[in-house]
This record gives structure tokens, sequence and C-alpha cells, in this order.
């Protein structure tokens, strides 16, 4: 097997990061001998990914819990809004995972089996600017749901809040009220996970920015206050900025650690996975310890989880075999089955040349039927073979650099015959995103196929993109695309396949893919 990003050295010991892959606001738990992982997914479906390990540091992505949000504008990708911040949790047999939608509220979803089906959403509390949501079971009964809130939705930040729920933790049955301010002290916290030990309730919660700031705790004997705090982790002389959000887990033989991110700007939000000892009932976190705070590590010892998982490496690779999608994949927004077949052509992923926007003239930014993937190692190469003589006039398909701002190669088909055409998008006078297209090459009537890669190599001032094209399928023409893949509103930079047409309605053909291919590069 590739390892793409290989974090166990296989002697002991593990570097971080343990996924170098966008799986922002990670939320972890132990049931039996087995840890289980979930993270944000915002606009992009299947989400609330599942991810299990037995070492904390060899992970597989095995399910999601959501097929699509249950709203019908996200048929259209909602940039930024969507799925944020979940909490996962184990509670009298059933799997919770409670998570926050800016412009909605907090929903739940569960299930028996992780591995199954899970439940359809519940909406817990509707309301605006709820977001980060933690739920906590008392040992008399009681269910509260402690959360943050979104400047941009509701006016401030940088409080927390809680409320009280039913006892099956289906809707709050309490007004919500302010728990905590930070303003003074922990300005812009947020994202807190609740823990009980030795009495006292612990709030572990990022404050400071996602970028430059740190692991807080705060502590109390009552859920409600008032509130001790301390500063438990920062990044210290270590090259991890942030440290940000994450959750708190322990092993069968007694060992406690905390999962978290790291702001990586193209590549996303990345997970990191760092010690914790307890001192005079205070937490610290990761190592070199000075008053209490801890930093972040690159390498450590494996936690004794009492398990041994084999190496694992996240997959980037399909070749549309299976007679399913491979888990490594999420739409733009909310999917259809009709955007996609994989037995119309066996050995191929037909991509439906559609608009599902019904917008004419519509953007790749506003089409839920872009199919993407994470960044899974810093430096790669990725190519598909294309095959576009199913495409019809108004047709066009391709591959995509999606991000911030995205960059594709795509084959088209016109009245006069088929080219190769290369488009970037740009943000136009009116905010609205727009994309600009130039023909690469005219395609000869008689060829059918074309290959695309894309290429991510160590530059001196950063990460270098390239992209390429061959109609012989052996020699690559290199395209000037000045374009540099980035992050956009807490989403890293994803690669993408896609068919479509900008007429609203309709169909116009479609394009087939033989393969996607990602093999890392030296750093």
């Amino acid at each position: 097997m590739e390892y793409l990003w290989k974090a166990d050295l296989g002697d002991g010991t593990f570097k971080n990061p343990i996924l170098f892959a966008d799986y922002s606001d990670p939320d972890v738990i132990r049931v039996g001998d087995t840890y289980y992982m979930t993270a944000s997914s915002f606009n992009y479906t299947p989400g609330l990914p599942i991810l299990i390990s037995r070492d904390l540091v060899n992970w597989k992505l095995v399910n999601y819990a959501l097929t699509n949000i249950n709203y019908e504008n996200y048929r259209i990708p909602q940039h930024s809004k969507g799925v944020w911040a979940p909490a996962i949790r184990y509670h009298e047999g059933y799997f919770y995972i409670y998570y926050g939608m800016p412009d909605e509220g907090f929903f739940m979803v569960r299930s028996a089996d992780p591995l199954g089906k899970w439940e359809e959403p519940v909406l817990v509390l509707a309301g605006k600017g709820l977001i980060d949501s933690c739920p906590f079971w008392d040992e008399d009964g009681k269910a509260y749901l402690i959360h943050g809130y979104a400047k941009s939705r509701i006016g401030f930040k940088s409080y927390l809040g809680i409320f009280e729920m039913s006892p099956d933790g289906t809707e709050a049955i309490t007004e919500d009220h302010l728990l905590y301010n930070g303003v003074e002290t922990q300005p812009t916290i947020e994202g807190p996970k609740i823990y009980k030990r030795n009495g006292y309730y612990y709030i572990f919660a990022p404050a400071g920015g996602v970028k430059t700031g740190w692991q807080s705790v705060l502590r109390s004997r009552s859920i409600y206050g008032p509130y001790e705090e301390k500063v438990v982790m920062r990044q210290g002389e270590s090259p991890i900025n942030g440290p940000h959000q994450g959750g708190l887990v322990d092993t069968v033989n007694g060992e406690e650690w905390f999962v978290h991110f790291q702001d990586r700007g193209l590549y996303g939000r990345i997970t990191h996975l760092q010690p914790v000892v307890w001192e005079n009932d205070w937490p610290v976190i990761g190592i070199n310890q000075k008053d209490g705070c801890g930093e972040p590590c690159l390498v450590h010892a494996k936690p004794n989880t009492g398990m041994v998982d084999e190496a694992a490496s996240l997959e980037a690779s399909d070749d549309f075999r299976d007679g399913s999608l491979k888990l490594l994949w999420q739409w733009l927004g909310n999917w259809e089955e009709s955007f996609y077949s994989l037995s119309e052509h066996p050995g191929f992923l037909r991509l439906y040349a559609v608009n599902p926007s019904g917008r004419e003239g519509a953007v790749l930014w506003e089409k839920a039927n872009v199919l993407t993937q994470k960044l899974v190692c810093p430096y790669f190469r990725a190519e598909s073979r294309l095959r576009f003589a199913g495409l019809k006039e108004g047709g066009r398909a391709g591959m995509v650099m999606m991000g911030g701002h995205y960059a594709y190669i795509a084959a088209e088909a016109g009245a006069e015959g088929n080219k190769l055409v290369f488009a970037r998008a740009y943000d136009g006078a009116d905010g609205e995103v727009k994309e600009e297209m130039r023909e690469l090459a005219s395609l000869p009537k008689e060829l059918e196929e074309v290959s695309l890669s894309f290429t991510m190599t160590k530059g001196e001032s950063g990460p270098v993109f390239r992209m390429f094209y061959s109609a012989d399928g052996t020699r690559q023409i290199s395209v000037e695309t000045d374009f540099t893949p980035s992050d956009h509103t807490w989403v890293g930079a994803k690669i993408g396949l896609f068919a479509t047409t900008d007429r609203a309605q309709g169909q116009a053909g479609y394009g087939e893919f033989a393969y996607i291919h990602v093999t890392a590069l030296e750093e």
C-alpha cells in the first residue's frame, strides 16, 4: 500500500498531524476499544464523517451520519453555511451527534450502529447564530447543551451558552442563557466540549482565534458556574499555530489525549493528537510544560490503547470499479442519484452534464453536482482520464481545484466541434463569483478522451500548483494558470470532477472518468 501520509512511524511513535486532511473541528469518543471521530462538513454532502481507530493514530473513514442537509436551499451550495462543529457522544446504547447550523439552529442525529444508517436529523432548538454544540448527560439524568455564538449571525461572540434538554436529548426544555463571558480574558472563545471529573465540570474551549489562539479550560463545581479559567496549551516554540478546537478522550489504560486541529491555509484544518496529564485538577495539554501550559508536539510515543492498528492512510484514488462511490467523495451541495452513474458504463464514473442550480449561466461555484475530495498530503500528483464523446452541445466536463477561488480544465462540446478550455474564478464587481475562460486546444473529431493532471510541489515561498493535459496520453502540456489554490471560509481546497452545462434546464450529455489517481510527491 502506498501511504499518502503516514503518521504512524512504525517504531512505537507517531508524528503530527495524524491526519493531513481537512477534518475541521474534530471531536472524538471511545466506546469499548474503538475510537470514533466526526468533524464539520459545512455545505458538503454526505456530511458528518465517521472515522474509526483502535490506537488514536491510524484512522479510517467508514461512514457519514448525514446523507443530505434537510433544507431545500442546499440544493444550491451554501458556502460557509451548513454543518458546523459537531460533538459525538455515546449514551444509553446510542451514538449521538449534535451540530449547529448557524442560520437554522441545533440538530441531533443518532444511531445504535455508527457504521450503519443514522436516523433523520431532529431540530433541538431553532435560531440564528447558534453554533458549536456539545451535549452532556449528568448523573441525575438531566441533559444539557452548551454552545457558542456566531457573531456573523447574532452580532456578538466570546460567550458560551447553555440550556437544558429533555432527558432523551431531542428538544430544549429551558430558555437558552449565557453561561460564560470571555470578552475580557478569553476573546473569541468557542467550540466548547464539556466533561466531568473529580466533582468538577470542565469545559475545554479554544480562544484567541483560529490561526493564533490557544486552548483554555474552564472548571466549576456547578454546571452553571461560576467558572475558573486557565490556558492549558498554546503554540509556544512549536510550529503548530492555533492550536484549535478538539476533544478529550481516554484509553482503557487510563491515559488521556486531546485531538484538535491546526489551520494550514489551503489544506484546511488538519488533525493533531496531544498527550494530556492532570495537575491539581487542571489538565495540561502537550509537552514542554510551563506554569501548567503545554505546547503541541511533533513526535511522541503512541497512546497506550492496548490495541495495535495497522498503519493507515486516507484514500484519495478511485478506479470506479466497486459499483459505488468511495467514501472519500463529497458533493458540493445536496446531491441526487441522477447526478451520476457507475453502471451505465462499468469501470467508468459517468457524470451527467446538468445544472441543478436551475439558473441560466450559473458558474461551477453554484452547482451541487461537483464531486470533490479533500487534500490528504502536502505534495501530490492527481491525474484522471476523461472520455468526452458523450457530451452534447453546451456540455462541459473536467477536473477542478476548488477553493476560495477555483480553476479547471474541461472538454467542451460545441456546434463546430469539441475543444479543451481552461477557466478560473474571480470576484465580480457585484460581489458574485464569476468565471473567465479561454480555449486551450481544438480537439480532433476522432479524439474521444484526454488525460488531465494537477501537481502540488514544494516551492521556496510555499506550495506550487500546476495543471497539465495530454491528448495522446504521453506528451504532457502545461497550462499557464496564474492560479494559487486557497481555502474558503473555514474549508480547505479540494480536487473535484464535474460535468455541467450553462443551460438552466435539460442535460447536455455526459462525461466519463476512468479513474482518479493521487500519488504523494517528495517533500
